[in-house]
């Protein structure tokens, strides 16, 4: 093995270790931070004592850390990181910086599916259940929606969601009009903003399609640079187009479908934090799609941790992440003048 081969080695292996420090780094801080402060050394003490490692602090530490920060902490990680991950592949595919992780639909179908839920059969598991596959029952009607017109595929994909997910949009209004004002809509209304506050290690099975999303979207990274040159191009190259577009819509459908189904409705993270790592390590998808999973998992935490800490009751994390990420775009759309894709 020659010795640049070694360096690139040693440097791809501390590239992803930094990559996987920064979350949680982000992860331990949100620990300490909220409403009940805790000191770091309550929070080292908690988390050996949860791992039968030496005896426990006060039992209001182990409450808060473990029932209510903790859930919460973990399940930011993985809806930040699918958010940003199927986003920077949506772009990248699609070859449009403005594409996000709901432009096919997933947002509105999930947002109608939790709202159904809600409005027929309030309580339990329901909402979960039925935003997940409303979520990819949109994808799905997307591609149908799409053949119908002779464009290029990328095209009337894009296509085909916005009329999925405006037909999407107005059945949420239509259920919210015939909701109860008193009880079912304002349910309808928060969950629709997103929030991470009534998580729970009960909520853990959406993790399972975020990870398998991801980590389908993680091993194909490398032919996303090859589809983003366009399906004649690619397959020029021998590169399966059919087969590698299905699995990285498919991996970044799942993610979005996972994320929202527990967290709500989140926008503006499938959109901004790609164009931030790609100001950071360029086009390559290779290094994008981990660093975008790495930006997006400790953004969503530091934002979460602002919205427990900043006021009595929590803000929507769809509130706060539109009112940082809508400057900052216009910021880096300044800064790159288009040359940033």
């Amino acid at each position: 093995m020659s010795v640049n081969t070694k360096a690139k080695k040693r440097n791809t292996t501390a590239y992803y270790i930094l990559l996987l420090l920064m979350p949680a780094a982000c992860a331990l801080f949100a620990l300490f931070m909220g409403r009940y402060p805790l000191p770091p050394a309550d929070v080292i003490r908690g988390l050996g004592a949860g791992l039968g490692l030496w005896r426990p602090p006060s039992f209001e530490t182990m409450a808060v850390l473990w029932q209510l920060r903790l859930p919460r902490v973990i399940v930011g990680m993985f809806a930040g990181a699918s958010l940003a991950s199927s986003g920077a592949a949506f772009q990248g595919v699609f070859r449009n910086p403005l594409v996000n992780s709901g432009m096919l639909g997933v947002s509105n179908g999930a947002g109608f599916g939790a709202a159904l839920a809600i409005l027929l059969l309030p309580g339990g598991y329901h909402v979960y259940f039925f935003a997940f596959a409303f979520g990819v029952l949109a994808v799905l009607l997307s591609c149908m929606a799409g053949r119908i017109y002779g464009a290029t595929p990328g095209v009337t994909l894009i296509l085909g969601g916005v009329i999925v997910s405006s037909f999407f949009g107005s059945l949420i209004m239509a259920i919210k009009y015939v909701a109860d004002p008193y009880s079912q809509l304002p349910a309808i209304t928060f969950w629709l903003m997103g929030s991470l506050s009534s998580v729970g290690y009960n909520q853990f099975f959406a993790l399972l399609p975020m990870a398998v999303g991801m980590v389908a979207i993680f091993i194909v990274r490398w032919k996303i640079n090859v589809l983003s040159m366009g399906d004649k191009e690619a397959l020029s190259l021998g590169v399966d187009v059919s087969k590698y577009k299905l699995v990285i819509i498919g991996g970044a459908t799942l993610c979005t479908a996972g994320a929202v189904c527990i967290s709500g409705v989140i926008g503006w993270v499938g959109l901004v934090i790609p164009h931030i790592g790609r100001m950071i390590v360029g086009n390559d998808n290779s290094r994008l799609i981990p660093l975008s999973m790495s930006l997006g998992s400790s953004f969503l935490i530091i934002v979460d941790v602002i919205s427990r800490s900043t006021t009595s009751g929590e803000i929507p994390l769809g509130i706060l992440t539109a009112l940082i990420g809508t400057p900052f775009f216009v910021y880096l759309l300044k800064k790159t003048k288009g040359g940033g894709w």
